[in-house]
């Protein structure tokens, strides 16, 4: 039950029914099921993208069966757990996750780079039958013991795929919806993680879910790519998984270096065509606004999110939400959108969820009460450990539910939504994580040498969080702080590791227990010791960093991360220092962490035009290329002779029965009116070319693509094969809008096209728009040796003028209109008036 009884209700209750959304749950089913299902209706559409290129729907299942039987060869059967150590980025991650569902087993993911002793304590405490590395392969691992068995090591990513049947997932035994999909361990406060098993059930009730939530009147589709930059071992990474598979969408995987890097990573969105983006609020600051021109599903989640963020960057023809959920809870359990007036908001319930805001007494609180966040419905998910499951998954008798969710988030109960007021425990968030405090100070109490140990998040000066270890040394004369470092990066993930801080003693409250608010910072010493004026060469460097740490920088021995530096201060300084150094990374300010060491390895590189080499010349087509479209030159115009073939054996059987026509050749109709419908008719040449476009241009993704490759050739023969069979004479016709949608277009109903839609088939044109003739919506463009793919995409009610001319990625708000004879790239506001070349808002 998770209503409380009629007869206990109170006004408050009544007040908090907006906040239960158990009703409205979607119908049982597992992650199987719903890939399965996309799988099914989209076969062919991508659905991921690497380095390696890209693969459909089809192609992807028979990885993913090939995967799950070499599992179940290997003795993984149903209900089994399987750890996942392997680096992200590339699609053999995202394969093996899904042959791991598909075998009826639950995943276990790791991040690549975490610490072994961390690695091995998560599958231990897992109990995994074995683990998948980074070399795609599949090792059992020895019962009780932190290894696997390497000689039994089977590898179980083949190279290649045999073209599979969209039916072929059923012979390997599927999961059932309460079987667990994944295992994810989230910071423990005692200091071992803990694990956090989600059913079937649970996962696929959360895709669901936002499947009703977002972009309702553009539902994501296979026109959409969706960034994968999360780890796997992070949940919130599950919602770009299933976000992409869901609506037969394409997942992009991005480098981990590009993720880490920060601000390089926003540019890379535009070159790869992403138009759907979940992340931290923290990582999309970092970003500039021409990054995000193509993505019109923003999510934000992980973190509070700054009221100046959403503002900026809700527009109109895209969404961003503001999202909330524990591990605990299923990823998301409620989500509000951002850009409107008032607070941020986390929202209100998923389908299938109910959440309460309750006092100390455990009674809901009236409207405008602040209290404790408590979650129930199918998104409960639940402990490895029985007492900690039953100790946080508890029964909450006062709201009359059997099982209930204990956040430990103080929120603001408001009918328009929740609003995040913190946390009512030791528990933080920095970076999107969540962490125990108790983790890191166990494992700072565990160094040999240290008699005292605390851990507080501090705040720089330039309101970036940053976590701080404060250690008491035993002996402070031969303590070595950076000795500490190194032992924790060996306990701890990369994330958990603190900046450490040597002091005498802890402070404490009367209590005896430990006073985080009285812990120094920023840390005493830290800018340097002799406090000298810096000299002329380093002061331009340090206003850099003091800028990005919001502290005084004095003494060229100055550390960046003493001070208080992060993975996001070190981006924000990246982005500083590009404007006397293009090429610094954030790789660099790790290698040069001390002030006066950056400033040398800056000035010891060359300048920036020797560093950029001699003019480099546009290369001449590829000779291969010039061979293949000369060869291709008979081929086509042998295409055109067929439609004027047609109409001229046409014209000899209409002569012939006239008398006086006998030389005139015979052709028996049954040969001559399918010729004559398929060369000569405007449908039959619709056909024709749509049916070619889709055949050479199946694969093909928006971004950017060598000049004379193979990509540049299938599109210029697409666009041969229109010209040659006359397709280029149905701009204007009334039938030109069945024409795009054959060629994969989505057009809304009353629209108005008057020219050729672009062969790649990427054009999106809403009800009631308006595109006059001779508008170039060609959707690509020749920019020196790159040939740069994306799609197009044109509000409803709004008005092109003619001749003008459309760049890939373009964007047409809702009622905006172009005046002839403009040239428009990136987004161009609703209800706004742009003309010229390059086009400009008008009034």
């Amino acid at each position: 039950m998770l209503e409380s009884s009629p007869e206990a209700a109170t006004p408050h209750d009544d007040a908090q029914r907006v906040l239960d959304r158990a009703d409205a749950v979607t119908a049982p089913r597992t992650l199987v099921d719903v890939l399965r299902a996309t799988v099914a209706a989209h076969p062919d559409a991508s659905a991921i993208q690497d380095a390696d290129g890209a693969l459909s729907y089809r192609e992807l299942m028979a990885r993913v069966v090939q995967v799950a039987a070499s599992l179940r060869d290997a003795g993984v059967g149903k209900g089994d757990r399987v750890g996942i150590r392997m680096p992200s980025g590339s699609r053999d991650l995202y394969i093996t996750v899904l042959g791991v569902l598909a075998a009826g087993a639950a995943y276990v993911p790791v991040d690549a780079d975490d610490p072994d002793e961390r690695a091995w304590l998560v599958f231990g405490e897992a109990r995994v039958a074995g683990v998948v590395t980074g070399t795609g392969e599949y090792a059992p691992r020895v019962a009780d013991a932190a290894e696997t068995a390497d000689a039994a090591a089977l590898r179980i990513l083949p190279a290649a795929a045999a073209h599979a049947s969209t039916s072929a997932l059923p012979l390997v035994a599927p999961p059932a919806p309460e079987d667990d999909a994944w295992i994810i361990f989230t910071s423990g406060s005692t200091g071992t993680p803990k694990g956090v098993a989600v059913s079937h059930r649970s996962a696929a009730a959360f895709v669901d879910a936002e499947a009703r939530l977002f972009l309702q009147d553009e539902p994501i589709g296979p026109g959409d790519r969706v960034l994968a930059g999360l780890s796997v071992a992070f949940d919130a990474s599950c919602e770009e998984m299933w976000l992409a598979w869901r609506h037969g969408a394409c997942l992009v995987p991005a480098p981990r270096s590009l993720v880490r890097s920060g601000m390089d990573l926003g540019p890379w969105l535009t070159t790869h065509g992403v138009t759907i983006v979940s992340t931290v609020p923290t990582l999309a600051a970092l970003w500039p606004a021409e990054s995000l021109e193509n993505v019109r599903l923003l999510i934000f989640g992980g973190e509070a999110c700054p009221p100046e963020l959403g503002q900026r960057l809700a527009t109109d023809g895209r969404e961003v939400w503001n999202t909330y959920g524990p591990t605990e809870a299923t990823v998301v359990a409620c989500a509000a959108p951002l850009g409107g007036p008032g607070p941020v908001r986390i929202g209100l319930p998923l389908d299938g969820w109910t959440l309460a805001v309750v006092d100390p007494e455990g009674a809901r609180v009236p409207e405008g009460g602040v209290g404790e966040l408590i979650i129930g419905g199918v998104g409960l998910a639940r402990y490895l450990d029985p007492a900690k499951d039953a100790e946080k998954y508890a029964p909450f008798p006062a709201l009359g539910w059997d099982r209930a969710y204990r956040s430990g988030d103080l929120v603001r109960f408001e009918a328009e939504g929740l609003v995040f007021q913190g946390r009512a425990d030791d528990q933080v968030k920095v970076g999107g994580r969540r962490i125990e405090l108790g983790e890191i100070e166990s494992a700072l109490q565990a160094l040999d040498d240290v008699q005292g140990a605390a851990v507080a998040v501090q705040t720089t000066g330039a309101g970036n969080p940053v976590l701080v270890g404060y250690l008491v040394p035993r002996d402070p004369a031969t303590f070595s702080r950076e000795d500490a470092v190194q032992r924790l990066r060996v306990a701890l993930p990369a994330a958990l590791v603190p900046l450490i801080g040597v002091v005498e003693s802890l402070p404490t409250r009367t209590s005896g227990k430990v006073d985080r608010a009285a812990l120094p910072w920023p840390l005493p010493g830290a800018a340097g010791d002799d406090g000298a004026d810096l000299d002329a060469e380093l002061r331009p460097l340090a206003e850099m960093w003091s800028a990005a740490l919001g502290t005084p920088v004095t003494s060229a021995d100055a550390n960046f991360f003493d001070l208080g530096g992060g993975s996001l201060s070190a981006a924000q300084l990246v982005a500083r220092i590009r404007a006397i150094d293009p090429e610094f990374t954030v790789a660099d300010v790790y290698a040069h962490p001390r002030l006066g060491a950056m400033q040398a390895a800056i000035a010891g590189r060359a300048p920036r035009a020797e560093r950029s080499g001699p003019r480099v010349d546009v290369t001449p087509t590829p000779r291969r290329t010039q061979w293949i479209q000369t060869l291709l030159g008979a081929p086509l115009l042998a295409l055109q002779s067929l439609r004027w073939l047609a109409l001229l054996l046409t014209a000899s059987a209409l002569l012939r029965p006239l008398g006086g026509f006998d030389a005139l050749p015979s052709v028996p109709l049954w040969l001559l009116i399918p010729g004559l419908l398929l060369f000569a008719t405007p449908f039959g040449r619709m056909a024709i070319s749509a049916v070619a476009a889709r055949l050479l241009l199946r694969g093909l993704q928006p971004g950017d693509h060598p000049r004379g490759g193979r990509w540049h050739l299938r599109i210029w023969l697409a666009e041969q094969i229109a010209q040659q069979i006359g397709a280029v004479g149905l701009a204007g016709a009334p039938w030109i809008t069945y024409y795009a949608r054959a060629l994969g277009a989505r057009i809304a109903d009353d629209v108005d096209l008057h020219t050729l839609p672009p062969v790649t088939g990427m054009l999106r044109i809403g009800r009631g728009a308006s595109v006059e003739p001779e508008v170039d919506l060609s959707g690509y463009w020749i920019d020196g040796d790159t040939v740069r793919v994306g799609a197009i995409r044109i509000g409803a009610g709004s008005t092109v003028g003619t001749r003008s001319t459309l760049l890939p990625g373009t964007r047409i708000g809702k009622g905006a209109e172009i005046a002839p004879g403009s040239a428009v790239f990136g987004r161009v506001p609703a209800g706004q008036r742009w003309a010229g070349s390059p086009a400009a808002r008008e009034g």
